[in-house]
């Protein structure tokens, strides 16, 4: 395939043309119309039996584990994709077809898992020690996972029950795809309800205002308000979903001989149990140390009525966030100049840089769509990512990485290449100027990129392991760990441009950008425990004693500090329920050990070769085939302790602690 280079033009990156050669999405060839999931679904299904007689009949060995990788590989390649598709493809076919095929390949998942004599063959490998001992550690690793997989879903249970959980999974399933489409689905008001100054905020169709947000990023305090108000306005029906997913979790958790849902979850990543969640490191110890939010709370007047606290706290973190006021900062961060500026950053850390590359004819699912090639200076190409970055209609407003292919060793020796996309949802750019980010933007932009790497550099041997396929509580690192890089003067300094000027982003700039995000880092902090807090209540102990929205006014006025606002549902639009559902306090830990990497390893120096390629050796190289702990000791060359977890999440907030800025002169 011909691939391009990135070229500059106005801030902008440009892609070369070619001319097309017919396809199907992401070149697999039956997706080339929506009836082409059926074709794909079968023949994965067809080669899913094959593998399970061939599992079954094989001699306890290392061909166990790979037979197995490469029945998760032949189901992961449509499911992965179609789980993609059903939500970001603009033609609803698609998206139907991709819903379909998700929960059918789901289903027979679910009875893989159950499956009895599938699962002896595995039995029979990890009861054998000197094969055991035979194996390397990342397939003994994976062995072990195969088997966790085949615990949590009940295989230990009479048939009848082991039936009653794959049920129970299905109808999971089908909750979580119907609370995700829920909680994107924008509210709809009479355009004549809000004043007529502020309607061109939003999208009006006929006499109805479409608000598909928060618009935290608005410096206009009532389109916040408003926003804020009609977006979580109660939906009886996402409501009712929310409570049966829940419940259902919960019926799934003990039928398989767990407490909890939470404590069905929790099983495999680095916090292990519900306890150690709900203690010192990521909630009480953390929450005494607020003291810069306590100062905040003090400049709030305690007899306003709640809407106009709320409304009084909102602006008070708006101005001190935005005291940069984010349009002023816009011409700096284009599209193209941030783009360049994580080129220039893998480059130097990493050895890899960032090409345009040649896409056929109905590889994408929108023209705006664009495909990178992810390229080491030794090691040739490592994988594409798709970007799918621009707004459009019946997009979720939401920033996140998909994994589309694993990484793996296949048969032949040749190593599949990953492939993901990026969804993003920024404004497209217009005659007069390229597409420029918020700062926020360009700090998400850079977050959801270090997911990307992630998944680029873990060559793993096995697909189940492969990049973001580790435990929740570590897969976060290596995206936090690159807001760090976005707000560091020397990293920022490499391509914040003027679109028009050329002029460079001037130091005092970058400066109160950073302080600003110190001086709000308690509040967002505080907010990350609540949402922590608030998703382990919900996986906890059932029925649940209150309503859901009882439950977060309580937690909130606790945690957060703040009064709820009447006739608010934010739970509805708690999207994080299904993909992180009792682990969301996996953005605490991980937080956590990106400061200590950051601190230790990069603040000195953001370009460190050497550190780079510790980093991608110790953290980003071994996906979920090494024990998460093992890959932080690896990388900070100790042990952390629970004091270091502790101090990591508190100093971010030390008014004191200095961000390293180049010389000004």
């Amino acid at each position: 395939m011909q691939r391009g280079v990135l070229i500059k033009y106005k801030h902008s990156v440009m892609f070369g043309a070619w001319l097309p050669v017919e396809s199907g999405l992401f070149g697999v060839p039956e997706l080339s119309s929506p009836e082409g999931f059926q074709e794909a679904q079968e023949k994965a299904l067809q080669e899913t039996e094959q593998l399970v007689q061939k599992a079954c009949i094989t001699p306890p060995g290392p061909q166990t584990v790979m037979i197995f990788d490469q029945l998760s590989d032949a189901l992961c390649r449509v499911a992965d994709l179609a789980d993609f598709v059903k939500i970001a493809h603009p033609d609803f076919a698609f998206r139907e077809a991709a819903e379909e095929a998700c929960r059918n390949i789901g289903t027979v998942v679910e009875k893989l898992n159950t499956n009895i004599e599938l699962c002896q063959s595995l039995k029979q490998l990890l009861a054998n020690k000197e094969v055991m001992d035979s194996l390397d550690p990342e397939t003994r690793q994976v062995a072990e996972l195969f088997m966790f997989d085949f615990e949590i879903s009940g295989i230990h249970l009479d048939e009848e029950k082991r039936k009653r959980a794959v049920d129970l999974n299905v109808k999971i399933l089908d909750l979580c795809n119907q609370f995700l489409i829920g909680a994107h689905l924008p509210n709809k008001i009479d355009k004549h309800i809000l004043p007529e100054h502020i309607r061109y905020n939003f999208s009006v169709e006929g006499n109805y205002i479409q608000i598909t947000g928060l618009h935290a990023d608005c410096s206009d305090d009532l389109v916040r308000e408003a926003a804020y108000k009609i977006f979580l306005y109660p939906n009886a029906e996402q409501l009712r979903c929310l409570e049966e997913l829940l419940t259902s979790r919960n019926h799934l958790a003990q039928l398989v001989g767990y407490n909890t849902f939470a404590h069905r979850a929790l099983q495999g990543t680095m916090a292990r149990t519900p306890g150690k969640v709900h203690g010192e490191i990521l909630f009480y110890r953390t929450l005494k140390d607020f003291e810069i939010m306590k100062g905040m709370k003090m400049k709030l007047n305690p007899q306003n009525s709640i809407i106009n606290l709320n409304k009084h706290f909102d602006s008070f973190v708006y101005f001190l966030r935005y005291n940069i006021e984010p349009s002023l900062y816009c011409p700096f961060f284009s599209l193209g100049a941030c783009m360049e500026g994580l080129n220039f950053l893998f480059n130097q850390l990493l050895g890899i840089s960032l090409y345009a590359e040649q896409t056929e004819k109905g590889e994408l699912w929108c023209e705006d769509v664009r495909k990178l090639a992810v390229v080491h200076e030794n090691e040739g190409l490592l994988g594409y990512i798709y970007c799918d970055f621009f707004q459009r209609a019946d997009k979720p407003h939401q920033d996140c990485h998909f994994t589309i292919r694993g990484g793996r060793l296949r048969e032949d020796g040749e190593y599949q290449l990953p492939v993901v996309v990026l969804m993003l949802s920024l404004p497209h750019s217009t005659r007069s100027s390229p597409t420029l980010l918020t700062p926020g933007m360009m700090e998400n932009l850079f977050h959801e990129m270090g997911h990307a790497m992630h998944s680029m550099l873990g060559r793993t041997r096995y697909q189940h392991v492969t990049g973001t396929r580790c435990p929740t509580d570590f897969a976060e690192v290596p995206s936090i760990l690159m807001e760090y890089f976005a707000s560091d003067y020397r990293v920022v300094n490499q391509f914040a441009r003027h679109y028009q000027t050329g002029q460079s982003l001037p130091k005092s700039m970058v400066s109160r950008l950073c302080e600003s995000k110190k001086i709000c880092a308690a509040a967002d902090m505080q907010l990350q425990v609540f949402y922590a807090v608030l998703d382990q209540l919900y996986h906890g102990e059932h029925p649940l004693k209150r309503s859901t929205t009882d439950i977060l006014k309580e937690t909130q006025e606790k945690f957060y500090g703040l009064p709820y606002v009447p006739n608010t549902a934010w739970q509805l639009r708690f999207s994080h329920l299904v993909g992180y559902g009792a682990k969301y306090y996996s953005y605490l830990m991980s937080r956590a050990i990106a400061s200590m990497v950051w601190k230790q390893c990069f603040v000195q120096n953001p370009f460190d070769r050497a550190m780079g390629e510790r980093y991608r050796k110790e953290m980003l190289a071994h996906g979920g085939g090494k024990e998460p702990m093992l890959m932080v000791q690896g990388m900070l060359q100790k042990s952390p302790s629970v004091e270091d977890f502790v101090d990591a999440l508190v100093s971010d907030l030390d008014q004191d602690f200095e961000t390293f800025f180049m010389d000004s002169e």
